[in-house]
C-alpha cells in the first residue's frame, strides 16, 4: 500500500530484508528501529503503512514491545513511542562504546579549565545514571559517582534531557505523583505540572539548573547532548558550592558546560539541545 500524502517518507533501511530466516524477529526489529528514528510518538496505523506490515501483526508486535518496556503506549493519543528499555540498551552501547571515552576526555578538560567538579550522565527511565565523574582538586565530595542513579527531575542533567522528550513521553515516565520524590528541603517539582514548567524554562534557555535539590548547598548547570534524530543521549554538568560564585562566574561555568557538550556532540555526530 502506498503511503498517504500526509505520511512521512519512510526512512531508508526499514524495508523488509531479503528472505529473513526469522520473519517475526525481523519485523519486530524493524518496528523498534522505526520508533527510534521518529522525533515523537506515532500511530500504529502509520507504522504498519510505512513498514508494509498487516495491522493485526503490527498490534501483536507493539503489544510485545510494550510488555517488555521497549515501547510505550499512549492511549489518549492512540500512539506509540520508544520505551525505557530501549534507552537502556542505547545507554549500554554508549557505555561500552564512544560516549564514555569521548565524554571522559571532555569532562576532564572542562574540570581542569574551571576548577569545579563535572560529570556526564545518561537517562534511564525516570532516573539519571552517572557514567563519568571528575572531582576537581580541593573541592568537597559529592553524592554522585559512576553508576549512581538519582531521580531525573531533581538533577540539572536529568532536566536537560527530559526537556528534549515529547510531553507524552514525559507523562509516560511520570504517570502518578509517586515519582516526584525529594532528597532535600529545597523546592523541587512535586507534580507533572511543576515539572513541565521547569522543562519549559530549560527549552527556552537551552540549559538546565538545580540548586540544593540533590545535595544541600550545592548548585549545578547542565546541557543535553542529542543524536542526529534529536533524542537526548547524555548530559554534561558542573557542580559547585552555593555562595562561592558570582553571577559572572556562573556565566563562565555555563559557557564551559556548553563547550564541553558541543565537543562531545560533534565527535558523536550529534548536536546540542
Amino acid at each position: 500500500m502506498a503511503p498517504s500524502p500526509s505520511a512521512q517518507t519512510p526512512v531508508t533501511g526499514f524495508a523488509p530484508l531479503p528472505s529473513p530466516k526469522v520473519p517475526a524477529a525481523d519485523a519486530t526489529l524493524r518496528v523498534l528501529s522505526y520508533l527510534a528514528a521518529q522525533r515523537g510518538p506515532v500511530a500504529a496505523a502509520r507504522i504498519a503503512q510505512e513498514l508494509e506490515l498487516p495491522r493485526s501483526t503490527m498490534y501483536d508486535l507493539l503489544a510485545a514491545l510494550v510488555a517488555r518496556g521497549f515501547a510505550l503506549h499512549l492511549p489518549e493519543e492512540r500512539q506509540y513511542a520508544l520505551g525505557p528499555a530501549a534507552y537502556e540498551i542505547s545507554s549500554g552501547y554508549m557505555r561500552h562504546a564512544p560516549l564514555t571515552r569521548i565524554g571522559r576526555r571532555a569532562v576532564e578538560r572542562m574540570v581542569d579549565a574551571v576548577g569545579e567538579s563535572g560529570h556526564l550522565t545518561v537517562l534511564q527511565g525516570s532516573d539519571v545514571m552517572y557514567l563519568v565523574e571528575e572531582r576537581a582538586p580541593m573541592r568537597p565530595s559529592l553524592v554522585t559517582d559512576i553508576g549512581v542513579r538519582i531521580p531525573a527531575h531533581l538533577t540539572a542533567s536529568g532536566r536537560a534531557m527530559l526537556a528534549e522528550l515529547s510531553p507524552s513521553q514525559v507523562r509516560a515516565l511520570y504517570p502518578t505523583g509517586a515519582e516526584f520524590v525529594s532528597r532535600t528541603d529545597a523546592p523541587s517539582p512535586r507534580s507533572l505540572a511543576d515539572l513541565r514548567r521547569v522543562l519549559a524554562d530549560v527549552r527556552r534557555d537551552g540549559v538546565a539548573w538545580e540548586s540544593g535539590e540533590v545535595t544541600p548547598h550545592f548548585r549545578s548547570v547542565a546541557v543535553a547532548i542529542c543524536d542526529s534524530a534529536g533524542w537526548p543521549i547524555a548530559a554534561i554538568a558542573l557542580t559547585w558550592e552555593e555562595g562561592t560564585t558570582s553571577p559572572e562566574r556562573e556565566a563562565e561555568l555555563e559557557a564551559a558546560v556548553r563547550r564541553a557538550a558541543r565537543s562531545v556532540a560533534s565527535a558523536l555526530g550529534g548536536r546540542l539541545a
